[in-house]
């Protein structure tokens, strides 16, 4: 967390700074939680995506029992340099983002907040707090490095689309009643965002 926020470590009362580029990588396991706690909703807003890793198939499988069970392979070679990649986060900052989409964004983002007055009824009920700004950079930022990835100048719908769901999953937070009838966060993004698309006339 110190990390994240800082750019440093601190360790036996000495800090270190990180070196540019770093990430940080954190996993969640659901079965074993024991001596373990929820970290508090600011300190999980500084994490950029929440992905969900489902159970691998068959295939998959496959592959994992013959990597892990075999020879020792050769250490992967660097493909980038710290250096090429902070020129690409460089460059992925200078993709455009129409206004009409960081005004879908900004919509979504009101839309969740369930003190606010753009709030329905089911996110009042169901909503303990909403996204953040953060959560709106977030899917400004990913968009931006989708379409930069499908070499396009210019970010997209369908950019927005793709990173709303792991921008906003740990930034929205329901109520024991949401999660008693079954109400997910997925759900619920979807429905502000495809409302805020319309809105923005996106």
């Amino acid at each position: 967390l110190e990390a994240m926020q800082e750019g440093q470590v601190t360790v036996g009362g000495e800090t270190h700074r990180l070196p540019l580029p770093f990430a940080v990588v954190a996993t969640q396991n659901p079965i074993e939680l024991e001596g373990t706690f929820p970290l508090p909703e600011a300190q999980l807003d500084r994490f950029l995506f929440k992905l969900i890793v489902a159970a691998p198939d068959v295939p998959a499988l496959v592959r994992i029992l013959d990597a892990t069970t075999g020879a020792p392979v050769e250490a992967p070679s660097a493909l980038l340099s710290g250096d090429e990649v902070r020129e690409l986060q460089a460059l992925a900052r200078q993709v455009l983002c129409g206004e009409h989409l960081l005004r879908a964004i900004a919509l979504l983002l009101r839309a969740s907040d369930p003190t606010g007055p753009d709030a329905d009824a089911e996110t009042r009920r169901f909503v303990r707090y909403g996204a953040s700004p953060r959560g709106g950079q977030a899917m400004v930022l990913a968009a931006k490095v989708l379409a930069l990835l499908d070499a396009r100048p210019h970010v997209t719908r369908a950019d927005i689309e793709r990173a709303a769901l792991p921008a906003l999953r740990h930034r929205v937070a329901l109520t024991f009643e949401a999660e008693a009838e079954g109400v997910t966060v997925e759900r619920l993004v979807e429905r502000w965002l495809a409302a805020a698309l319309r809105a923005a006339g996106s």
